[in-house]
């Protein structure tokens, strides 16, 4: 059986992503130590703390750096539980979540029309620009482009780190483009959008 796991693993990765730098085999192991946040494989049960199955490794790797280095994202329960990883650890941990299925999220249908309209034309009148631009209509992101994975997403931890960025709390994105993105983004859209994106797959 763990024969036939880590040929699964090791097939599934080469066809994934050959440039990837990390080894999901390997990350399988040191993943261990992100389950008891982020469930099993990667799917967080915990609303407020993210799933990691499926998104991809470049943007996840990131991630991991950025909290370890403490300046533009931060968190006091990542912090000790990275703060021994190698760079090669991380590399292993992100390609291995990065082969791990979703299992999918669900969306209020009460805030569902808002939260399409948001995330697929924006709000022209105050200025936010469309979701779908960058995360793509299924919310699967771009990931040579470093753009996240949305689709599945727990609302609440959607809405939290958008929050995040409009105050200023979050600042490791590219070019300040979400923080430009969400700066107008009001509560009620912030969470619809939250919803709609946790519905996509």
């Amino acid at each position: 059986m763990k024969q036939c796991l880590t040929t699964v693993l090791l097939c599934t990765a080469v066809s994934f992503n050959a440039l990837a730098a990390g080894d999901p085999v390997a990350g399988a192991a040191k993943a261990a130590l992100c389950t008891s946040c982020h469930g099993p494989a990667g799917n967080s049960v915990n609303p407020d703390w993210p799933k990691l199955a499926s998104q991809h490794a470049k943007y996840t790797a990131k991630q991991i750096r950025d909290f370890k280095a403490g300046v533009t994202r931060s968190d006091a329960l990542m912090a000790p539980m990275i703060a021994a990883l190698s760079d090669q650890d991380i590399d292993d941990i992100a390609a291995y979540y990065a082969v791990q299925s979703s299992t999918g999220g669900f969306a209020s249908e009460e805030m569902h029309a808002l939260g399409e309209r948001i995330y697929r034309g924006g709000n022209k009148e105050s200025g936010v620009p469309a979701c779908i631009a960058c995360h793509g209509p299924r919310g699967l992101g771009n990931g040579p482009a470093g753009f996240p994975r949305l689709a599945g997403q727990h609302a609440t931890y959607t809405v939290k780190q958008l929050e995040a960025w409009r105050t200023g709390n979050r600042t490791n994105d590219s070019n300040d483009m979400m923080a430009d993105a969400v700066r107008y983004l009001t509560p009620t859209e912030a969470r619809a959008v939250g919803e709609y994106i946790a519905g996509l797959h």
